[in-house]
């Protein structure tokens, strides 16, 4: 059965379609988009070879020729030379501003194809074909496109959303452990910030999550969407709410940018920054501590460090202000008031701050 999510945007809501087996309705749904009859299909050398040949047959069937365009799998990729190497094949096929361009893969195929989208002729359609965990459950759904900048990620970029988005579960069945357990980091994240009760149930529901089993994995998958588009309804573009979003990434980046985006997936640093937000949220004296080592023991369950290696306090304390999060030399933190629910602060003391650095430090 398939499951869809709307994300109410005015003109620019669209429809998250969850399930197994989602090519007829990917079909159909290009059938009636009226796409010009040619398009691109970006992936990646890790995805390309399993899965983008059938599905460029499939967008072929429903009357757009979308030429498959392969990038070097992994966050090196998600730059501006990336990026302008992909407009330039945009050019040269002679796409115009009805031409979709279709992004099949984790996050950083759907970042980079979608600053490419966003960017080419002012913007072009855009079509989301998420075939990681992490991208179908994040950066797949509401709208930030970036590339990356050799002092910060994501620094370069825009609020632009997609046409549609295609949750595969089927894609999913080749993904490694790892790859899982990185999903998780932004799966845990959605309990944390806004349903206690989803929380719960992951606790509870550890092993058939784990094991992606379909129900479980529909679940939350479903779930985190819901989440994700209630709060990009209310917020599309980080004026407030949606900064709760962000819980744990602040840090993230940082040992992200620390390990030269090579040592951690991204839910992986994504969980390690929670640990630390939550730190920062008991020596405010905002979560219970009880709450705290609930939040560390749920991380480690699903496979999850809560540590980095190849980092350092000042390293990271220093790249904490090239957040797209710090303003004015104000970083504004997310921190947890309890399971399920957190608030915005930007009055967190540099001595707590380092403090919970250090405890994240091996």
């Amino acid at each position: 059965m398939t499951r869809r999510v709307e994300v109410a945007l005015g003109e620019r809501s669209y429809t998250i379609a969850i399930g197994e087996g989602l090519t007829e309705a990917l079909i159909a749904f290009v059938r009636r988009a009226g796409y010009s009859p040619r398009g691109m299909l970006v992936t990646d050398t890790d995805v390309g070879p399993l899965y983008a040949e059938r599905i460029a047959e499939c967008i072929a069937s429903a009357g757009v020729a979308a030429e498959i365009v392969m990038i070097p799998a992994g966050e090196s990729s998600k730059t501006l030379d990336e990026a302008n190497r992909l407009f330039t094949r945009a050019i040269e096929l002679s796409l115009d501003r009805q031409s979709p361009i279709f992004a099949l893969g984790g996050g950083v195929v759907g970042d980079l194809t979608g600053f490419v989208a966003a960017t080419y002729m002012r913007g072009v359609p855009f079509v989301q074909l998420p075939t990681s965990l992490l991208a179908q459950v994040d950066s797949s759904v509401g709208g930030k496109v970036a590339v990356n900048h050799p002092l910060g990620k994501n620094l370069i970029g825009a609020f632009y959303q997609p046409d549609a988005v295609f949750a595969d579960l089927d894609l999913l069945r080749t993904l490694p452990q790892r790859e899982i357990a990185t999903g998780l980091g932004e799966i845990i994240k959605y309990g944390i910030i806004c349903d206690s009760e989803f929380f719960a149930w992951l606790e509870q529901n550890r092993t058939d999550v784990l094991s992606l089993a379909p129900a479980a994995a529909a679940h939350v998958i479903a779930r985190s969407c819901e989440i994700k588009a209630d709060v990009v309804r209310r917020d599309e573009r980080e004026g407030g709410l949606r900064r709760i979003l962000n819980f744990g990434h602040t840090i993230a980046h940082a040992i992200e940018k620390e390990t030269d985006y090579i040592r951690y997936r991204h839910g992986e640093a994504v969980a390690i920054g929670m640990a630390g937000a939550a730190d920062i949220s008991e020596q405010m004296g905002l979560l219970r501590r009880e709450d705290r080592l609930r939040i560390e023991r749920l991380i480690e369950a699903m496979g999850l460090p809560l540590r980095a290696n190849g980092v350092t306090v000042d390293g990271m304390y220093a790249d904490l202000f090239h957040d797209k999060k710090t303003v004015g030399g104000h970083i504004h933190w997310v921190l947890a008031e309890g399971i399920g629910r957190v608030s915005v602060r930007s009055d967190v003391p540099e001595e707590i701050v380092r403090r919970a650095l250090a405890g994240l430090c091996r």
